[in-house]
């Protein structure tokens, strides 16, 4: 009997019962009769229930195109006869992906600085003043990151002493002395130090380790400083003027934040040169249906090259007092300079030698990362974030944004700090230290040149001076009937135009829609061809960068020849 009466349903008192019939109204029909907990429902994840601003993110540098090449690598490697014998993935700015060697300083590499074919760190280029392998001598001594995480090295006699001294003050300031221990959420504050040491040093200006908060990668402290900006709903929304062409990533984390996108376009015609006119036009249409209040500047350009000079840095800044809105500067190429009379000028040493009122109230975040340069240290994913004029209560809620993913990957930071922190003449890394770089930067600067000459003498190819960075972003005309077997493909005209570049050639370029076009740029205009923009990077060795360059323009030819 006691089982029976357990069976039975409980009456609930009239109040209650009441309460409990509106709950369920409230939540909706339950569970169909006999399925049970859990039993006949759909996933809760679908495309219908996802988070709707993942699906406006676009990132261009890793699309469709990279997932075909990776496809061809694979047939490749199993024997399916293709019109090429290897993928070359023009794509992307991954320096030691294209065969440049590491910077023996910042950690280990293979043949005592010397590759067996006598060749320096630049990859191609030789370097001066570096003599053959010793006798016996299998590899050069690991150096600061390598001794960072491996402490047993320390006691090696091979390895410079300015190294181990670089190492053991590293390891004192981890934790436990590990590189394997969190570190603070902004970094180490000995490497926060030292970057405000490199920041004092390249601009003459005084800068402090708090305003510093180190990230993975710059990438990560771009991202983090928008989530910062970006507010209201509707009119009030904020608005974020970008270049375009752009790099995808302000793009993406935009349409991730629900932000709203404003274009300022780039003068093709004058090397892709900022005009403040243009940033007038874009900000006075913004203002029409969002809130601008952020300007994002690239210097030196990707995917365009263009390196800003002083003059036009300072009247941007006029620009964005006037305005009231904050720039972010994004300076991580900041060490590819190439053309004659370009220079590189931070925004932070412009905003102080302008002086009051703009140096006082100006708000500006400049970004840095180990991944361009001459260090190509894409993998450690290490950089970081300079703040100027933020408010103090702001900069405290940024810190505390940091917070939440702990912190930047140690590795990374050691690797920065020895970035940062370089040898210095009569040091014992120095000489090879400083042969490395200026290998790199001086192959860099030959392989710009290079892309502009034979980019340039192909008809119906126009490529403006690669100034700095590390990308040509040339246009190519397009036949009349490319337009229509693009649009039989289902495919926008640069998309079909990669896409069977890669497929006849093996080589894998960006479709410039991915970075932002003028409006119109595929169409026939009065005066005008339709015309495409394929960003490729510059990093190949100089022998197979020519091959490609070659390859690319004679299969411009056929293609010109198949279409018109």
């Amino acid at each position: 009997m006691r089982a029976l009466r357990a069976l039975r349903p409980r009456r609930l008192p009239a109040g209650r019962a009441m309460a409990a019939a509106a709950a369920a109204a409230a939540t909706g029909p339950g569970p169909a009769p006999g399925s049970g907990p859990g039993g006949g429902r759909g996933p809760v994840l679908t495309p219908g229930t996802m988070n709707p601003a993942v699906r406006r993110v676009e990132y261009a540098v890793r699309g469709p195109i990279v997932t075909r090449a990776l496809q061809l690598e694979q047939d490749l490697r199993q024997g399916v006869p293709k019109p090429f014998t290897e993928v070359i993935k023009a794509n992307i700015g991954d320096a030691q992906a294209m065969g440049q060697k590491p910077i023996t300083f910042l950690r280990q590499v293979p043949g005592a600085g010397v590759g067996d074919n006598g060749r320096g760190h630049g990859g191609d280029t030789p370097v001066s003043g570096r003599g053959p392998r010793r006798p016996g001598a299998e590899r050069v001594p690991p150096q600061v990151t390598a001794l960072c995480l491996y402490p047993e090295l320390l006691t090696e006699p091979s390895i410079p002493e300015d190294a181990k001294d670089r190492a053991r003050r590293l390891l004192a300031a981890c934790g436990g002395q590990s590189a394997g221990a969190y570190s603070a959420s902004p970094g180490i504050e000995l490497v926060r130090q030292d970057v405000a040491r490199f920041l004092q040093r390249r601009d003459g200006v005084p800068a402090k380790p708090q305003d510093i908060f180190l990230s993975t990668g710059a990438s990560d402290a771009i991202v983090s400083i928008l989530k910062l900006l970006v507010s209201g709903s509707g009119g009030s929304r904020t608005g974020v003027l970008i270049p375009i062409p752009q790099y995808p990533l302000y793009s993406a984390a935009i349409a991730e934040l629900s932000a709203v996108q404003l274009n300022y376009y780039l003068d093709e015609e004058h090397c892709w040169a900022l005009d403040v006119a243009e940033l007038r036009r874009a900000l006075a249409e913004g203002r029409r249906h969002c809130c601008p209040r952020v300007l994002c500047i690239i210097n030196p350009g990707n995917p365009t090259g263009q390196v800003q000079s002083r003059q036009c840095i300072e009247d941007v800044i006029k620009f964005a007092f006037e305005e009231k809105l904050f720039l972010m500067a994004d300076e991580v190429y900041q060490d590819n300079i190439y053309a004659e009379g370009s220079a590189f000028h931070s925004f932070k040493k412009v905003l102080f030698e302008m002086g009051p009122p703009y140096s006082e109230v100006v708000e500006l975040a400049s970004f840095h990362s180990v991944s361009k340069g001459f260090m190509g240290e894409c993998g450690f994913r290490s950089g970081y974030v300079e703040v100027v004029n933020m408010d103090p209560e702001v900069q405290q809620q940024l810190a505390k944004l940091v917070s939440v993913r702990l912190c930047p990957p140690v590795p990374g930071q050691i690797l920065l700090d020895a970035v940062v922190d370089p040898p210095q003449p009569g040091d014992p890394s120095y000489e090879l230290f400083i042969a490395e770089k200026q290998a790199v930067l001086s192959t860099l600067a030959h392989k710009a040149r290079l892309t502009q000459e034979i980019f340039n003498r192909a008809p119906g190819i126009r490529c403006n001076p690669v100034q700095g960075a590390m990308y040509s972003f040339p246009r190519i005309e397009l036949p009349p009937r490319a337009l229509a077997a693009a649009e039989a493909q289902g495919q926008a005209p640069d998309m079909f135009f990669c896409m069977k570049l890669l497929e006849e050639t093996g080589i894998c370029v960006v479709p410039g829609s991915g970075f932002g076009q003028r409006e119109g740029t595929f169409h026939f205009r009065p005066g005008a061809s339709p015309c495409l923009y394929p960003r490729m990077t510059i990093l190949p060795p100089t022998e197979k960068l020519q091959v490609l360059l070659e390859k690319l323009s004679s299969f411009y030819a056929k293609f010109v020849k198949e279409y018109s």
